[in-house]
């Protein structure tokens, strides 16, 4: 059954209508008429199936019949990721979407190869992708923001996993066996590397993690992916 993310409060008999694209998307892509079910979340009222009510040239109205699913959220995660290429970052983004992340979080490096991204798009990657995979809610992109002013406001009740290239790190789930379920974020650096003043200041938190994926060198998409992967098979919510 098609899901679609709408802004609106949903509950018993709530009379509501769509934007134009997804209007389009319902009615002139997927072909679907008056009476035709779909499921509708906003991240807030759980999962809910609603019925096509009204479907014009520009608009498609719904009415929610009935709640399928309670709202629920996975691990409190976020991915920290230094600006890369467009087509790259748009991957890492619905990746981590996929994957489970609640916020993805473009970070400036010293090395960042991009100094950009547009949000708008990025969140709407994030939504499809939420959409196809079934998730309860949908993870926010966050403005870029510089690694240093970032981590100058950071909660130190959030861990940070610190894919650190250099290669005398831990791997992955050897790095992660003693540690505890909570707020965490993962920190992906650029494709050139942190330089070392970064990973100094990194490696000085007291609440990073830094950590090893592995002996060869990987693109960020490729990183973001196999950190997101690992973290949640030691501490997300594919563990029991």
């Amino acid at each position: 059954m098609i899901r679609l993310f709408i802004p609106h409060d949903l509950a018993a008999a709530a009379e509501l209508a769509l934007d134009a694209g997804q209007s389009h998307y319902l009615a002139s892509v997927m072909r679907q008429g008056v009476g035709d079910e779909v499921l509708l979340f906003n991240g807030r009222d759980g999962e809910w199936r609603a019925a096509i009510t009204v479907v014009t040239k520009r608009a498609v109205g719904l009415r929610a019949q009935a709640l399928e699913r309670p709202q629920a959220t996975g691990p409190d995660l976020d991915l920290l990721i230094a600006l890369v290429k467009r087509s790259r970052l748009e991957t890492i983004v619905e990746k981590a979407a996929e994957l489970g992340a609640r916020r993805v979080r473009p970070v400036l490096t010293e090395r960042t190869n991009a100094d950009r991204a547009r949000v708008d798009r990025l969140t709407a990657i994030a939504t499809e992708a939420a959409e196809q995979t079934g998730r309860l809610d949908v993870p926010t992109v966050a403005e870029p923001v510089k690694l240093e002013k970032l981590l100058k406001d950071w909660d130190a009740g959030r861990r940070l996993l610190f894919c650190d290239e250099a290669g005398d790190a831990l791997p992955v789930l050897d790095a992660l066996k003693t540690q505890a379920q909570g707020p965490w974020a993962i920190l992906i650096g650029p494709e050139g590397g942190f330089s070392p003043k970064e990973r100094e200041m990194l490696r000085a938190l007291p609440y990073a993690v830094p950590a090893s994926l592995g002996p060869r060198i990987l693109r960020a998409d490729t990183a973001a992916i196999s950190a997101l992967t690992l973290w949640q098979a030691a501490l997300g919510d594919w563990t029991p």
